[in-house]
């Protein structure tokens, strides 16, 4: 008896470009049968049916179930989702290698998840992911902002690995609206966040929504006010993936763990293209309006954004760092913002012997003396301001060198309700703010540098005492 064997097969959608090979798995249909009337059995590589003559006489069955239900289907594997519990994956990676954290992810989402690729350091996710043998995909954000050197470096990175980069682009529109409104650098006024949600933040929410998981660079020691406490892997708290709603997306950070200084090292032990603006000074790359280089001794977050408080530097593509109650001090321009009753959520700095801690009557008053029995140098800070705590130890050494030499130092809490007094009266442009009021002059002195080693400090007392 012959036949014949019709065959289809099926290619995955996809809704967003994707870099590794698409399968094809072939589907065996119906047997024709050629020598007899015409008969089509649906046949299973599990079980198949015994098919009688049309015209043999059936056995009589007393059962009421009608004939044809008695038929067996082919048995189909019902797929059943497993829900991931991701907070004890956290913890089982948690001690983990970036490797091992990277191969983990693929091998878990394969096409579905993509790498976060800034121009920064974070090429070593590239690395990382290449050293697993996995397919991987990789997207960036072309902000229309990049520095020419960052541009450079993409094009670097495609040649070096073999990829093409997906690159998200801004809503030219909006773009236009928000260029024509209020001009070219209205962030320099009114703060970053609004051209970032434009720029970066949309954008990425459009990417996003093809995915269910997503790899970023974020490390812990990156920002201590924001990014402490991110675990190796997490239910994306802000961003929704291609299932929609809540719990959709899932974030992995594989070198969170892992220091700066380890994450270049491995850099230069791979020998992998890097952005050429690291060797003049820059450490964390944006935008090249909202980027410069960082000083000797000051946080790689200090080069961001360095015209607005350091509360919370973030531009929105990882919010969902920031604590509630932090989220709830950022104001409409992103500058940190008073706390609503203006104490404190964390232990206060420059604890010395030798550092006045001045009050509101007490700077006043001292703002209104001319004929001073002693020069002074006062810090205006915010105990959670991370550039306030790193020159804490600094500021300290110096009350201690100036204990006795004519010149007090002190300092004054300038946040919370004392906020706008300090922008008023006091010069505060954002923290920490370090004034000298001579001896004969009611007029404060700002320190103009962001060098804030004791020795630079010195230098500035000297001058002016």
């Amino acid at each position: 008896m012959a036949f014949s064997v019709s065959s289809s097969s099926t290619i995955p959608a996809s809704g967003f470009s994707r870099s590794s090979q698409e399968l094809k798995a072939p589907q065996f249909g119906s047997f024709k049968l050629l020598d007899r009337p015409t008969t089509f059995v649906n046949v299973s590589s599990q079980r198949r049916c015994a098919v009688k003559p049309l015209n043999a006489e059936p056995k009589r069955n007393d059962s009421i179930v009608p004939l044809a239900a008695t038929i067996s289907a082919p048995e189909i594997a019902e797929k059943v989702e497993v829900e991931e519990d991701y907070e004890k994956l956290a913890k089982a990676l948690e001690n983990g290698s970036p490797l091992e954290i990277m191969d983990k992810a693929l091998e878990k989402f394969g096409d579905d998840i993509a790498i976060a690729f800034s121009g920064a350091e974070d090429v070593a996710l590239i690395e990382y992911a290449k050293l697993t043998g996995r397919p991987f995909r990789v997207f960036s954000l072309d902000t229309g902002r990049l520095n020419p050197e960052t541009y450079h470096f993409f094009d670097q990175v495609e040649k070096h690995y073999g990829i093409r980069i997906e690159y998200m682009f801004p809503d030219a529109v909006e773009v236009q609206g928000l260029v024509r409104n209020k001009g070219l650098f209205s962030f320099y006024e009114d703060g970053h966040q609004e051209c970032c949600r434009v720029r970066k933040v949309r954008p990425l929410r459009r990417a996003l929504k093809g995915l269910r998981a997503w790899i970023t660079g974020q490390r812990k020691d990156q920002s201590p006010g924001t990014r402490s406490e991110i675990p190796v892997v997490q239910v994306d708290p802000v961003f929704e993936g291609l299932d929609g709603g809540a719990g959709s997306l899932i974030k992995w950070n594989p070198v969170a763990n892992v220091d700066g200084e380890d994450v270049w090292k491995f850099l230069l032990t791979m020998d992998v293209p890097v952005n050429s603006l690291h060797s003049k000074g820059y450490i964390s790359i944006g935008c090249e309006p909202c980027t410069r280089p960082v000083l000797p001794g000051q946080h790689e977050r200090e080069g961001r954004w360095w015209w607005e408080d350091a509360q919370a530097k973030e531009c929105g593509l990882h919010k969902g760092n920031l604590k509630q109650g932090d989220a709830a001090q950022l104001n409409g321009n992103g500058n940190g913002a008073a706390h609503a009753n203006g104490t404190a959520t964390v232990a206060d700095i420059f604890n010395s012997e030798n550092v006045v801690n001045l009050s509101r009557p007490g700077i006043e008053n001292l703002s209104k003396l001319e004929n001073r029995k002693e020069a002074w140098l006062v810090v205006l800070y915010a105990p959670w301001c991370q550039f306030c705590q790193g020159m804490e130890a600094s500021y300290v050494e110096l009350a201690d060198k100036l204990a006795g030499s004519g010149v007090k130092v002190g300092k004054f809490r300038a946040d919370g309700d004392q906020k706008e007094f300090s922008r008023q009266e006091l010069q505060l442009g954002s923290f920490p703010t370090i004034l000298f009021f001579p001896k004969h002059s009611s007029r404060p002195i700002k320190y103009p540098s962001e060098k804030r080693d004791v020795d630079s400090l010195m230098t500035f007392v000297n001058a002016l005492r």
